[in-house]
């Protein structure tokens, strides 16, 4: 047992090598399934070197990440994704199954390698099926240069990823979502902060070796705080399904970071937050040193059928593990929009740190999100065109011209804009299943409008985060109802708009952004949502293909693939 916790520390352990003054940050992983109780209910879990989350990713702008994964899954393939690096120069290590590499299959070692060229807050996870809400993510942090300023002080730096906890197997999961009838997942039965929660075992028929809050495993998350000291919180959020908000009992938290880019500070009592977004806060521990404080979240933009998840803000040198002496905070109303789209707008590109975007683009595309029924099976889509992959990975067949194996018909790039009601359950009758692509030109700007809709549920629609692999995006602007082409970009934020590679659209609303295809490749843009892009809310944008380098064997294997790279 000794010799075998010696291994997994070895594999965890950071190497230095400098390249000038860019040094290599190398980590060795092995991915396998664990029965742990992050929440206090037993169940398998997904493990990076025997922890869920994983270890955190430390570099300095510059610096090249090399990560060697291990896949001891034994029963099922993996892929990692490097949420927010955007892996300019190696498209190939975006860690995508089926957009950018074939899947690891277990007993496998696949390497990663990429350069974090931005300083920031950043995230790794699952890009498989379903695995992410398995328990497979973790951070990474990204320092300045030397001799670099940041437009904020700070004496501590912590980062915290909150996320939402199923019971359920993503197999069972994903077996109800793919059937007639459908099943839906559900709410979660816990959020989980840094990985602990909190679940009622009471509330079920459940035996203490399956379900006990007395595990250590899901203790509260405490953070230790000095008092009068100020500190930097990375916080980010990796749910299969919630949308939340995050406070801190007593303390106001100042928004000084978003997605990597410096924020024009802003001060909240609560933090919105969507699946794939990271934010920094800055807090001053000036409050009552003699007791701890609550950290809660809570879900927010759903019914709330999931209990609070809880921490502890911890007053050192007060005990980590005690409680405080008052009642958690509840958090915000979880049906009142208004808070949250006021966030959104209010997130602006520090004065100092400003990236003008380009005032014109060269392409518009609209994208509906609706909800639809396709021969009898639920389907997420865009455009009314749900979302399949490839069995061959899309930068692969780009690159090699394996035309046949996605369709050649370019996806719609708007809707009805007259006609379609997006406030009342359409049919859809026109609704299909594509594997086709968006091809962009090179180096071109282009705007993306989110418009949402209601579901196929009367009186509903949802917050959807949407991702964008490989790019960060202008935040354009945000609005309610339907999107007017003609009237709208008149309103867009030209001056100061933040830049992020998460956003949320919000309920009955819009939310426009731009950016340029300036990264050769073929990039993922998707819904956040586990469930959602399991049921085809996505698409992919090919650009500047021809630019791309010489794929490495490590990535070919499956589909068309299949002897790719060997002599």
């Amino acid at each position: 047992m000794l010799l075998k916790l010696l291994a997994l520390c070895l594999f965890t352990f950071l190497i230095y090598v400098p390249i000038g003054e860019a040094r290599i940050r190398h980590y060795k992983w092995e991915v396998k399934y664990e029965y742990k109780s992050p929440d206090c209910y037993k169940k398998l879990v997904l493990t990076i070197n025997g922890k869920s989350p994983g270890p955190t990713i430390l570099a300095q702008e510059g610096d090249t990440v090399i990560v060697e994964v291990t896949n001891k899954l034994l029963l099922e393939n993996l892929a990692i994704h490097w949420h927010g690096i955007r892996q300019i120069g190696t498209p190939w290590n975006d860690g995508t199954e089926g957009v950018t590499q074939c899947p690891v299959v277990p007993g496998d070692t696949f390497k990663y390698e990429f350069k974090v060229d931005r300083a920031g807050t950043y995230l790794y996870h699952a890009h498989y099926g379903m695995q992410r809400e398995s328990g497979l993510y973790g951070s990474i942090r990204v320092s300045v240069p030397d001799n670099f300023t940041e437009p904020f002080a700070y004496d501590y730096d912590r980062s915290i990823i909150l996320s939402d906890w199923y019971h359920k197997s993503t197999y069972e999961q994903a077996t109800g979502l793919s059937s007639i009838p459908f099943v839906w997942v559900g709410e979660p039965q816990s959020l989980l902060i840094q990985g602990k929660g909190k679940f009622n075992c009471s509330s079920a028929s459940l035996t203490a070796d399956t379900c006990n809050t007395s595990n250590p495993e899901c203790s509260p998350y405490a953070i230790i705080v000095i008092p009068g000291k100020t500190y930097r919180l990375r916080v980010a959020s990796l749910t299969a399904l919630s949308a939340l908000s995050f406070q801190i009992e007593g303390h106001n938290m100042t928004v000084v970071e978003a997605d990597g880019h410096y924020v024009e500070p802003f001060v909240v009592k609560n933090l919105f937050i969507y699946s794939g977004e990271t934010y920094s806060v800055l807090i001053k521990a000036d409050q009552d040193p003699s007791r701890n404080y609550w950290m809660t979240t809570n879900v927010v933009s759903r019914p709330p059928n999931t209990t609070q998840g809880l921490g502890f803000l911890n007053y050192y040198p007060n005990h980590p593990r005690r409680s405080p002496p008052t009642a958690p905070p509840t958090g915000p109303f979880w049906n009142d929009t208004a808070p949250r789209l006021a966030q959104s707008l209010a997130i602006k590109a520090h004065h100092d740190f400003i990236v003008t975007p380009p005032t014109t683009s060269d392409r518009a595309i609209v994208f509906l999100n609706t909800q639809n029924r396709i021969n009898g099976y639920v389907h997420w889509s865009v455009n009314n065109v749900s979302f399949t992959l490839s069995h061959t990975p899309y930068l692969i067949a780009l690159k090699k011209k394996l035309h046949h194996v996605f369709s050649q018909t370019p996806p719609p790039e708007g809707y009805d804009f007259v006609n379609y009601d997006i406030y009342n359950v359409s049919k859809n009758p026109n609704a299909t299943t594509s594997n086709a692509i968006y091809r962009l030109g090179f180096n071109t700007t282009v705007d993306i409008i989110l418009q949402n809709a209601n579901t196929m549920t009367v009186s509903n629609s949802e917050t959807h985060p949407w991702h964008l692999h490989g790019h960060d995006f202008w935040v354009l602007g945000y609005g309610e109802g339907k999107f007017d082409k003609k009237k709208d970009p008149k309103n867009y934020n030209l001056v100061n708009p933040i830049m992020k590679n998460t956003v949320p659209l919000h309920p009955y609303g819009w939310t426009a952004l731009r950016f340029k295809a300036d990264n050769p490749g073929a990039w993922l843009f998707h819904c956040h949502i586990e469930s959602h892009f399991y049921l085809g809310m996505g698409v992919v944008f090919e650009e500047g293909i021809d630019k791309v380098g010489k794929l490495p064997s490590s990535i070919m294997g499956c589909g068309e693939t299949k002897g790719f790279g060997k002599p």
